[in-house]
């Protein structure tokens, strides 16, 4: 008779430097770069701490926490924003998230905020597409998914069991992160790296025409290439961004948040992030700020002109910020959030369509997830919540 298999150590929690953190993240093929230590310098209002699973003395996982104090009270919200960067395929998730409450509950925190990074449905670029034409159809939830993950769907059981609770999400938006990205796979099912014409094969016709065009126009995308480039290119990004904003009617940004963005990211790795700008007969036309971490990269920010329209300059600086990511062996690009409306008469429908352009497909993750450990300060903090939003 065989024996039976020892049970595995228990795992434990305690804070450890940024230095192990960032080495950990390093030998992962994806984490957000909302769990890097860098981030948490990013997000100056929130108190930063790093933090680790171990198992026999190996480190195992790793997150970024991010506190936000009460007033009056020494008492707060830990966030750990597209995270932890855990074994979430581990059936055993209570023995992952009871040391990390224990944890936070030693530092101050009346509870916990997380977005694990697990998906739960998947569409393809045409099924999205399909769904907005149909009259009946009103929400990406009502399309037959391509794939079910079965992963998200046992952490969200397993969630629920362990007393957390679902954020309230509105359109596919929650308090925080986005709950739908979308994003364009660059390796096939296979594993193997996609080429630039696979790529464009996968857009619909009105992205390789728009693409085609911008080149014929003359649309000239360069980027930086060091830290020091991107920060002299930050004031031009950032004029463009505020008109951008005046236009679309949206809040910017003050350049110093992005100033310490490109600083602290680029301070952890020089290819971490990158600055594009566009120009056609020496106008600024548009300007976008891409993200990597290992595999994964990001569209972050974007600004556009309001003239010029016609020479397609939106199409040309993500296209550029595409063969950038193949070039760099990258396995998704990630057009990041989208709302879940598929009617066409919602004003958010336009990015959809947009995104929807580049074949790419649609992902939902189990979302935002709120664990109280004061009970009576967490319920004071949603009715805050409540009452400011």
């Amino acid at each position: 008779m065989t024996p039976p298999r020892p049970a595995p150590a228990a795992l434990t929690v305690r804070e450890i430097p940024e230095t192990e953190h960032l080495d950990f993240i390093r030998g992962r093929r994806s984490a957000s770069f909302l769990q890097t230590p860098a981030w948490g310098r990013v997000k100056s209002e929130w108190r930063r701490q790093s933090i680790g699973w171990e198992r026999d003395g190996r480190l195992v996982g790793v997150a970024l926490v991010l506190y936000r104090q009460l007033p009056k009270l020494r008492r707060y919200l830990a966030y750990l924003p597209e995270g932890p960067v855990i074994d979430w395929e581990d059936e055993d998730l209570a023995a992952w998230l009871t040391p990390l409450a224990a944890h936070l509950r030693k530092q101050g925190a009346f509870g916990v905020r997380m977005g694990p990074p697990v998906i739960t449905r998947r569409w393809d670029a045409a099924q999205v597409k399909q769904g907005i034409a149909d009259d009946a159809v009103r929400r990406l939830g009502d399309v037959a998914p391509l794939e079910r993950n079965h992963t998200g769907a046992r952490v969200v059981s397993l969630l629920h069991e362990l007393g957390w609770k679902p954020q309230a999400v509105e359109g596919g938006f929650a308090a925080g992160q986005p709950q739908y990205n979308f994003w364009i796979p660059l390796r096939t099912a296979d594993g193997d790296p996609r080429t630039e014409d696979d790529v464009l094969k996968g857009m619909n016709q009105q992205w390789r025409r728009n693409i085609k065009k911008a080149a014929k126009e003359g649309v000239d995308v360069t980027s930086t290439g060091s830290v020091e480039e991107a920060l002299d290119q930050l004031k031009v990004f950032h004029d463009l961004y505020v008109h951008t904003a005046e236009r679309d009617h949206f809040t910017p940004r003050p350049l110093s948040y992005f100033r310490t963005m490109v600083e602290a990211l680029g301070a952890e790795d020089p290819d971490r992030i990158r600055l594009y700008v566009a120009h056609h007969e020496g106008d600024l036309v548009a300007a976008t700020i891409a993200i990597r971490v290992g595999g994964h990269a990001w569209y972050s920010y974007g600004a556009t002109s309001t003239e010029k329209r016609d020479v397609r300059r939106s199409n040309a600086v993500q296209w550029a910020m595409i063969q950038d990511a193949l070039a760099a062996g990258a396995d998704v690009y990630d057009l990041r959030g989208i709302t879940d409306t598929l009617d066409a008469d919602d004003p958010h429908v336009g990015l959809i369509q947009f995104k929807v352009g580049t074949g790419g497909e649609a992902v939902e993750y189990v979302g935002e997830w709120d664990l109280p450990l004061n009970r009576p300060l967490y319920k004071a903090f949603e009715l805050y919540l409540r009452r400011r939003g």
